[in-house]
């Protein structure tokens, strides 16, 4: 018999999240049954903290479910020939060391999965994060070579990805950040132009000159103000990815405009909402390229790791507040 730990959403969040939110309870697990559905028993040694906790925790829990979320888990007991005894998996089963699975909702890491690399990147660079990138660029924004490309949050999780994959795509691709960290990191991976968006006197004035001729793809995680003004310096027939709104998560009021018809109608651009999960039958295809990339060096990582399964909350609230550099993930 195992018991597994798991955080629970005590109570909704009012405006930004706190410690007070959560609490942590022991669930006893059953143990497996020969012939039953539940043939498999996982314990997770990476869990993702992500943005979309925030919203989507108002949108589909209640209070006292186990808060959502991805896990890098390994298989500890096995009675489905499919999944072998210390195989690593990707599941979307909250924020919980131990669980039993069927295995429908299982991935296997590729089975060429070098040793070098920390399997922790599957919930990142080569994860959900970095799929974001791939298919917001290839499929919403449609980049083709010689175009310039924002990417705001862009030393996060998906806009580092999002800015190195336009880059082997011959693109140009300028970036934000909030501090001068991040900044110095954008341009060691490969970014033309980065600025910190805290600190700029003008949010116009630093995008146009930043590329003074406009902008053919925005690749929007922040939305706000930030996307507002953006939006006017955005080329004719110019296109619009809409990832995120990690400006308005916490917001206890939401945000008034402007408003965005007059741009979008002169210069007739194209902007389009979007959630990854739309390619799920490509899943295999992205994971590859990305996985190809990283190990060829074309697309550089890095992650913030807070160790112990018992400071979940920290790294989620600290994610929120944009500590992180790259993907945040917990050492279980």
């Amino acid at each position: 018999m195992v018991i597994a730990k798991a955080w629970v959403l005590k109570k909704h969040f009012d405006g930004f999240p706190k410690t007070s939110d959560f609490d942590l309870k022991e669930i006893e697990l059953p143990n497996l049954k020969d012939g039953g559905e539940q043939k498999l028993l996982l314990e997770s040694v990476f869990l993702s903290v992500d943005p979309y906790m925030r919203p989507y925790s108002r949108r589909d829990m209640k209070e006292g479910d186990i808060m959502i979320g991805t896990q890098v888990a390994r298989i500890v007991e096995s009675k489905n020939s499919a999944f072998a005894v210390g195989a690593f998996v990707v599941g979307n089963r909250g924020w919980r060391t131990h669980f039993i699975s069927d295995g429908k909702d299982l991935q296997l890491l590729p089975s060429d999965w070098p040793e070098s690399l920390p399997k922790s990147l599957a919930l990142g660079t080569v994860g959900m994060p970095g799929l974001t990138a791939y298919f917001g660029l290839l499929e919403v924004c449609k980049m083709k070579p010689g175009e310039t490309v924002l990417v705001n949050a862009a030393a996060g999780a998906v806009g580092s990805v999002v800015g190195q994959l336009a880059k082997i795509g011959g693109c140009k691709v300028v970036g934000c950040a909030g501090s001068d960290d991040k900044v110095a990191y954008l341009k060691k991976i490969g970014f033309d132009e980065a600025f910190n968006y805290k600190t700029v006197k003008s949010l116009d004035e630093a995008l146009r000159k930043a590329s003074p001729d406009g902008y053919d793809c925005f690749f929007d995680n922040v939305g706000g103000e930030f996307a507002s003004v953006a939006i006017n310096q955005m080329k004719k027939y110019g296109r619009i990815a809409v990832c995120g709104a990690i400006s308005q998560y916490n917001d206890s009021v939401p945000q008034k405009g402007p408003y965005v018809q007059i741009p979008m109608i002169f210069k007739e651009l194209k902007m389009e909402g979007f959630i990854v999960t739309r390619w799920n039958n490509r899943r295999e295809e992205g994971v590859r390229a990305l996985l190809k990339w990283v190990v060829e060096g074309k697309v550089k990582y890095h992650e913030q790791v807070t160790e112990g399964f018992e400071n979940m909350p920290m790294a989620f609230i600290g994610m929120l507040k944009g500590e992180n550099l790259g993907k945040a993930v917990v050492k279980v």
